[in-house]
């Protein structure tokens, strides 16, 4: 059953009232209209400011979406703290951040679905891959980064390195199975991370051993090569 969440603290000045305001309007919005169904000046007017003011914050719909992709992410970052100072080994860190992902993300599953049919296309700025997203990706993995290096568990150094990355790739895949389960308090998600988890943590181990290192060489070189197809030119 998810768990209680620790509380982020509210915006302490008026400018962050005031765009914790829009986003709020503009997510109750999106989730009654859709999001291409729903007008800046529709959310604008139900957050009881100008338009002029609303675009003053936030220059598109997008920049909406980025803010609220900023605010899941903070309250899933102050739900980490207490498992990562509880857990040293990488499973138990790994376990514990996915289960406060879904956990800080639940009341916005219906919203989090609407959004998936923008955030999908490879071109919208919504999507997670996008130049647009990428301070909350580098902050999402920075996140990652920490469950690996704090870790008790001997990874090579190699593996170390790459692993923070390929755990936020792997956190997205939960996400978006998250999106479409419709179990009751989301089981089926919480049976996926329990049995990925356990099999991720067997496979890092393994793939530390010495006998592996050819084989890690070659897995960890073919992730660096399509990374830099993906790169745009000159990126």
């Amino acid at each position: 059953m998810p768990k209680k969440i620790e509380p982020v603290p509210p915006p302490a000045t008026k400018g962050e009232r005031t765009r914790a305001a829009i986003v709020d309007a503009a997510l109750k919005l999106f989730h009654k209209h859709g999001y291409d169904g729903t007008t800046m000046r529709e959310i604008a007017n139900a957050a009881g400011v100008s338009l002029g003011n609303a675009y003053y914050y936030f220059e598109s719909k997008e920049h909406l979406i980025q803010a609220f992709y900023e605010r899941t992410h903070l309250e899933h970052l102050v739900a980490c703290e207490r498992v990562l100072a509880r857990e040293k080994k990488l499973e138990g860190r790994l376990r514990g951040v996915l289960l406060a992902k879904i956990d800080t993300a639940e009341p916005y599953h219906r919203i989090s679905g609407i959004l998936f049919k923008t955030a999908a296309d490879p071109k919208s700025p919504l999507n997670p891959f996008s130049p647009a997203s990428e301070p909350v990706r580098r902050e999402a993995t920075d996140l990652m980064r920490r469950v690996v290096e704090e870790s008790s568990n001997k990874i090579p150094t190699d593996l170390r390195e790459k692993l923070p990355e390929l755990l936020w790739l792997y956190e997205m895949s939960v996400i978006l199975f998250w999106i479409h389960d419709e179990s009751k308090g989301r089981a089926r998600t919480r049976k996926l991370i329990e049995r990925t988890v356990e099999m991720l943590a067997k496979l890092v181990m393994v793939a530390g051993l010495p006998l592996m290192k050819p084989l890690r060489s070659s897995a960890l070189s073919l992730v660096d090569e399509l990374k830099h197809d993906a790169l745009p030119p000159g990126g």
